[in-house]
């Protein structure tokens, strides 16, 4: 057995409607997955399965979601591993967990990207990349940054943020 971490990319189904994490573990156990667990109630998922490429497991992740609550959702998985090795590579590890935005990718985003990105950025603004995946000191409230709207699946490609405070718990229910 393989542990994975998912992320959803949305689990807003339509204006006030959330999926519920209950209803989430039930469609992994449906989907045949074992011991499904969630953190807050923001899409994050962790579970065991066998072990298989990650492109079949999203896939298959994604067709579950949308047979169930009707709507496409973009699912990123990693292994157990990888989730550790994510949260152990913050280039900002002095700055303040909520501050601390990460864009997790499904393909690794290259220097290109990068340099885009920090073009569009405030003063104050840290951006790094660590495997492929975008690490964003905000460096104060995100929300009040025009670099939000900039980190879409448009343009980046297919990715969720989440804030460090995401990364370390999640990478703490693996142990």
């Amino acid at each position: 057995m393989t542990t994975y971490v998912a992320l959803l990319h949305s689990i807003v189904l339509s204006p006030g409607k959330r999926v519920v994490m209950a209803d989430l573990k039930t469609m992994a156990v449906e989907l045949g997955f074992r011991d499904p667990r969630t953190w807050v109630a923001t899409g994050n998922l962790i579970f065991e399965g066998e072990d298989v490429p990650l492109t079949a497991i999203e896939s298959r992740l994604e067709a579950g979601f949308r047979a169930r609550f009707g709507k496409h959702v973009d699912i990123i998985l990693r292994k157990a591993e990888a989730w550790k090795r994510l949260a152990a590579h913050n280039p900002f590890p002095n700055g303040k967990g909520p501050d601390i935005g990460i864009r997790v990718m499904r393909k690794p985003l290259g220097t290109d990207a990068l340099s885009m990105l920090r073009g569009i950025a405030a003063p104050g603004i840290t951006l790094a990349l660590a495997d492929g995946d975008l690490w964003i000191d905000f460096g104060g409230k995100p929300e009040e940054t025009r670099l939000l709207s900039h980190l879409t699946t448009k343009k980046l490609g297919i990715g969720t943020l989440r804030n460090a405070n995401t990364i370390k718990a999640l990478a703490a229910m693996l142990d």
